[in-house]
């Protein structure tokens, strides 16, 4: 929320600087601001639906919205700041841009407000990050920052390109400005957008989570082996699990149900990230035998 309130105001500002200084640098930086705010609301409706219960037609939930609107986020940082700041800089070195002593100084104005205010929201978002313990795997709180450093790096850009500008009178050097404020955005967007794609095609959970469940099932003494470990993040702090694991021989189906329990219970317990657990359990030799060649016809086999 304070993300979005900065990036509302400081566009408009950006955007009648720009226009009123003739600025492709500040006019960039407009568009930053623009696709920021854009991407705020995008966060906010990935933080109110991916709260949503799981229902029939999703049963594990809704907590991959946040990684879809994640990646729309990104796609905005591309397309409205990335693109627009590469064709502002093209166009200013293709055909040049004059601007008056007022122009310059109504756009380094607005650039220290605009500095001030993404460095506050900056700060708020980067205090928001250590209060949750200085992890970055909530995605709308990673894209938060990310967004708010590029927009404190890229303004600090287009001072020093308009600054330049206004002592050499040569606009190559605002240009110039433009076209490293689009390379930084398409970057980011980059970074972002692998991010959420890493987690919508469904990205395991952290290893330290994987090994402690490895651990726990391995220190079952009801289990022989653990044929096959597979973990997915379903959401910010949910995760499927399902373990493949051979037992030892000689349990009836009562003990195997009661030993199930008790180890989907003892996972919940030490990841509680782990929503749904899933075991199955397999027979090692009899699968084993299904593959001999007697079992698959192979070499005269029946």
């Amino acid at each position: 929320m304070v993300a979005l309130a900065a990036n509302l105001v400081i566009a408009v500002a950006k955007a009648i600087g720009g226009v009123i200084a003739g600025s492709p640098a500040l006019l960039s930086e407009a568009a930053h601001s623009v696709a920021d705010s854009l991407n705020e609301v995008f966060l906010l409706a990935a933080l109110r639906r991916s709260r949503r219960p799981a229902d029939r037609q999703h049963p594990f939930g809704y907590g991959k919205e946040r990684f879809f609107w994640s990646l729309l986020a990104a796609v905005g940082i591309f397309v409205m700041g990335g693109c627009f700041s590469f064709y502002q800089g093209v166009e200013a070195l293709r055909s040049g841009a004059e601007e008056e002593l007022t122009g310059y100084v109504v756009g380094l104005v607005v650039l220290g407000v605009a500095l001030l205010a993404e460095g506050g929201s900056l700060l708020r978002a980067l205090h928001q990050v250590r209060q949750q313990g200085g992890g970055l795997s909530d995605p709308a709180l990673r894209t938060v920052v990310a967004e708010d450093g590029t927009a404190v790096l890229g303004v600090t850009l287009a001072m020093i390109g308009m600054a330049l500008h206004m002592i050499t009178g040569q606009v190559v050097w605002e240009a110039s400005a433009s076209l490293a404020i689009g390379l930084l955005l398409v970057f980011v967007a980059f970074k972002l957008g692998s991010d959420a794609r890493e987690q919508l095609i469904g990205e395991a959970a952290d290893p330290e989570s994987t090994n402690r469940i490895r651990a726990l099932l391995d220190a079952q003494p009801e289990i022989d082996s653990v044929e096959a470990l597979f973990t997915m993040k379903t959401g910010l702090n949910s995760a499927l699990v399902a373990a493949s694991v051979d037992l030892m021989p000689g349990m009836d189906s009562e003990r195997v149900e009661e030993v199930a329990v008790r180890i989907k219970r003892s996972i919940s317990n030490t990841v509680p990230e782990a929503h749904r657990i899933f075991l199955d359990v397999t027979d090692r030799h009899a699968r084993e035998a299904a593959r001999s060649p007697a079992a698959t016809g192979e070499r005269g086999g029946a």
